[in-house]
């Protein structure tokens, strides 16, 4: 036998035809959407609401007087909603921030009831379906994000 004899023949592969499966227009929808409420919140939390107590708005500085909590929690609040506001405009971070998220309404529904009276205590209630709705849709992105911190240490 000859050396070209004993040799298997190559194999060829014909070029693959890239299929692009098309995304139902309902999905897409939702995704915009998502992505859009995401930046909304964003705004929201981080604009139109931690920057006020971050510097120390009047009458950001009159409810936490009325609290009781003072600077301190006026300025923790405030931080706390301009970085989870940023969070919600990092993918890897979404979900965490909209979880987050939804503990700090519960806490300011708390709040509004029993200390100030109940003024504005739907605000939170409202939101909170929404920012459930992005924690629950981008959960998989909290599994990435633990996979990651798991493989640093």
């Amino acid at each position: 036998m000859s050396a070209t004899a004993t040799t298997a023949p190559r194999a060829t592969t014909a070029p693959r035809a890239t299929t692009r499966t098309k995304t139902p227009a309902r999905g897409r929808a939702a995704r915009v959407a998502l992505r859009t409420l995401q930046v909304l919140f964003a705004v929201f939390f981080g604009v139109a609401s931690g920057v006020p107590k971050l510097i120390a708005h009047p009458t950001a500085v009159e409810a936490f007087d009325r609290l009781g909590w003072g600077a301190p929690g006026m300025y923790t609040i405030g931080a706390l909603e301009l970085l989870g506001g940023i969070a919600l405009l990092i993918p890897l971070l979404s979900s965490v921030a909209a979880t987050a998220f939804v503990g700090l309404m519960v806490g300011a529904f708390i709040v509004t009831v029993t200390a100030l009276g109940g003024e504005n205590a739907a605000t939170p209630l409202v939101l909170i379906p929404f920012l459930a709705w992005i924690a629950w849709a981008r959960r998989d992105r909290t599994v990435e994000l633990v996979a990651r911190l798991r493989a640093r240490s």
